[in-house]
């Protein structure tokens, strides 16, 4: 069984980015009956670890997406898939650009840690690049491509790599589809209702116009977080996707 095998409200993922547990379980707790999961990133999993992540998950009941971008030599990153999968995440994530050989020491470490554990494999994304990220940013640090070229270009190596899927701006999700396929599973940050700030985010779209691309999960953060009633605008926003 994998992880994809579980059937989820709704495609949204609330981050939950704070470095606070009891933030972190009274908003897992709030949103659980309006999002399909939710999101656990480095900030938190740096301040609880595992123990940490279990009680976040506890108070939701629902499945987690680790937002830790593993990237490092394939050995490495097949250690550090091996020890998260026992939590059990519904989703890890590790970067696309360390390369094949590692992305698919990713994929096989899960297999692995799922056999090993008899827990439900969880789904191996390929970071593309950070939404936080336009193609100035990415001339600084030497590559030439637009920001939506390399986008597709790693979404392609992490599907021959064995990954599940890729994390990607909502901009690059048709493209990326049209290259990968309907089963290769697209994972969209950057995601702000029409009635929320941009924040740090460069490449965005609404929730509904992400779903219409062709996304099959939806990050949202700040809008549902910083709302004066974080249930209720999680709740705005499933309500939007349904109609």
């Amino acid at each position: 069984m994998t992880s994809s095998d579980q059937k989820l409200r709704n495609p949204i993922f609330c981050a939950i980015d704070t470095p606070d547990l009891g933030t972190a379980t009274t908003w897992a707790a709030s949103i659980g009956d309006h999002v399909g999961g939710i999101k656990l990133g480095l900030e938190f999993v740096s301040a609880h670890g595992p123990k940490g992540v279990m009680q976040v998950m506890k108070a939701s009941g629902l499945p987690t997406f680790l937002d830790v971008k593993f990237h490092d030599i394939p050995n490495t990153v097949a250690g550090a898939v091996r020890a998260i999968a026992a939590v059990k995440p519904y989703m890890v994530n590790v970067h696309a650009s360390g390369g094949r050989a590692m992305m698919q020491a990713a994929a096989e470490a899960a297999s692995e840690a799922a056999y090993e554990h008899v827990v439900p494999r969880p789904l191996v994304i390929g970071v593309t690049i950070l939404t936080s990220l336009a193609d100035d940013d990415l001339a600084e640090v030497g590559m030439a491509a637009s920001t939506a070229d390399q986008a597709v270009r790693l979404a392609v190596l992490a599907k021959e790599s064995g990954l599940d899927g890729v994390v990607c701006s909502p901009l690059e999700v048709s493209r990326i589809r049209a290259e990968c396929g309907p089963n290769f599973k697209l994972v969209t940050p950057g995601v702000r209702p029409e009635w929320a700030a941009a924040n740090d985010q460069k490449r965005i779209m609404t929730p509904e116009q992400a779903i219409a691309e062709g996304a099959d999960y939806l990050v949202v953060g700040r809008p549902i977080t910083s709302a004066d009633d974080p249930s209720a605008a999680a709740q705005r926003i499933a309500t939007a996707l349904a109609a």
